[in-house]
C-alpha cells in the first residue's frame, strides 16, 4: 500500500483542495516564479516579452512576490515550530503506539507504517479487523481507565521497548444533545478523546525527553474550532486535544528543555466510514467527505518527515480555524446550519469495558454512537 503521489488526482475528485495543491505547485513555487521574474527584468529576451506583454509581467510580478512571501512564512513555521533543531529518524529502530489502530483510519495508519518495516503497537479495545504482520504488536487497551492505561504502557516498554513515536488516534462520539447526554456519554468522550492523551504522554514522554528524541502526534479535529448541535461534547473534546497539542509543543521547549522532541497535530473533517453513514455529503467541491486512506496517507507523511507540523484536511478548510473572529452572526448561522448535515446521521455501537462497569443497563439501549478516530 504504498502512499499515493502528491501529484496525482485526490481520491476524492477535483475539490478546492485540487486547485490549492495545483497553484502551490506552479503559480505559487518560488523556485518556478521568482527565476521567471528575475528573467523578465534582467535578460534581454525576457525584457521583449515582458515589454510585448505587461500584464503577464505585472501578473509575474504578484506572483513572485506571492510565492516569496508563502515561501518565508513556510520556513518560519517549520522553524519556529521545530525550535530550529534537526533531528534524524532510524526507522528501524523507531516504536509507535497507535491507539485505536485496530479499524477505520488507526488501522490504515498502522498499514502504512507496518509495511515499511517499522515497529508498531496497537493500543484498542478491540483486535486489529486486519491481518497484521509480524512487526504489529497489539495490546488490548481500555483507554477510558487510567489504570489500564499505566499498566498497559509499563507492559509495552517492558516487553516491546520504549516507544518513540505516540499517535493519539483513538476517538469516541455520542451524538447527544448537551441535555440528553448522560454523565457517562459525557465522561467517556473526554476520558478517550482528552484524558487519554494526558496519561498516555505522562507514560511514554519521560524516556523521549531523556534522549530529546521522538514525537507525539494528537489526532483532533476540524470540530475543534467549530461545533454543531448534538456535538457540543465531541466538539469541547477536541477542542481540549487540540490545547493539549498546543501547550505540549510548549513545554518541550521550555520547561522539559527537549526542543527535539516533535509534536503534530492533525484536524481532519468528516470521513467515509460506517460512523458517517447517513451524514451529509457536503458540495462535493469545498465540503465534501474525506475517504480514510487520504487521512491516514497525511498522518504518515507527517511521521516519516519528522517535523512538527499542524496539519488540516480539506486544506481549503483552514479558514475554519478564524471562524472566532468573524462577526458573531456569521458565526451563529455557521454553527446553527450545521445541524442539517446530521439529519440522517447514523453510528456503529462498540462497547466500552468502562460503560460497562459504570452503568449495568444494554449498551444497545443507550442510543450510543461509537467509533475509532473516523468521527470528524
Amino acid at each position: 500500500m504504498p502512499l499515493r503521489s502528491q501529484w496525482s488526482l485526490q481520491r476524492e475528485g477535483f475539490t478546492f483542495d485540487t486547485v490549492l495543491s495545483l497553484l502551490k505547485k506552479t503559480a505559487l513555487n518560488p523556485w518556478y516564479t521568482l527565476p521567471l521574474y528575475l528573467f523578465s527584468k534582467y535578460h534581454v529576451k525576457g525584457q521583449e516579452v515582458a515589454a510585448k506583454r505587461p500584464d503577464l509581467a505585472k501578473w509575474l510580478r504578484r506572483f513572485a512576490i506571492l510565492s516569496a512571501i508563502r515561501y518565508m512564512n513556510s520556513v518560519l513555521n517549520s522553524g519556529l515550530t521545530n525550535n530550529w533543531k534537526n533531528d534524524t529518524y532510524d526507522w528501524k529502530k523507531e516504536i509507535v503506539v497507535v491507539t485505536g489502530g485496530s479499524d477505520g483510519i488507526g488501522a490504515r495508519v498502522v498499514q502504512l507504517l507496518a509495511e515499511r518495516g517499522i515497529k508498531v503497537v496497537i493500543l484498542d479495545i478491540q483486535p486489529p479487523k486486519f491481518t497484521t504482520r509480524p512487526n504489529v504488536h497489539y495490546f488490548k487497551c481500555d483507554l477510558a481507565n487510567p489504570s489500564d492505561i499505566r499498566y498497559i504502557a509499563a507492559s509495552v516498554s517492558q516487553s516491546i521497548g520504549s516507544p518513540t513515536i505516540l499517535i493519539n488516534n483513538a476517538g469516541f462520539a455520542r451524538g447527544n444533545s448537551i441535555l440528553s447526554a448522560s454523565d457517562t456519554d459525557i465522561k467517556l468522550t473526554f476520558q478517550i478523546n482528552t484524558l487519554a492523551h494526558y496519561h498516555l504522554a505522562q507514560a511514554f514522554l519521560p524516556s523521549m525527553i531523556s534522549k530529546n528524541h521522538g514525537m507525539v502526534v494528537t489526532i483532533a479535529s476540524l470540530a475543534a474550532y467549530i461545533t454543531s448541535p448534538g456535538l457540543v461534547d465531541y466538539s469541547a473534546s477536541k477542542a481540549a486535544a487540540l490545547v493539549f497539542h498546543e501547550g505540549l509543543s510548549a513545554e518541550l521547549a521550555t520547561i522539559h528543555k527537549a526542543p527535539a522532541v516533535r509534536t503534530i497535530c492533525v484536524c481532519q473533517g468528516y470521513t467515509k466510514t460506517p460512523l458517517f453513514e447517513g451524514f451529509h455529503k457536503g458540495d462535493r467541491f469545498m465540503n465534501y467527505a474525506l475517504e480514510p486512506e487520504t487521512v491516514a496517507e497525511e498522518i504518515v507523511r507527517g511521521v516519516l518527515r519528522g517535523q512538527s507540523d499542524h496539519i488540516m484536511l480539506p486544506r481549503g478548510n483552514a479558514y475554519i480555524a478564524a471562524l472566532r473572529a468573524f462577526p458573531l452572526w456569521m458565526q451563529a448561522h455557521v454553527r446553527k446550519d450545521l445541524k442539517k448535515m446530521m439529519i440522517n446521521w447514523k453510528g456503529r455501537q462498540v462497547a466500552q469495558p468502562s460503560e460497562k462497569s459504570a452503568n449495568s443497563s444494554p449498551i444497545e439501549s443507550s442510543g450510543i454512537l461509537v467509533d475509532k478516530e473516523d468521527k470528524e
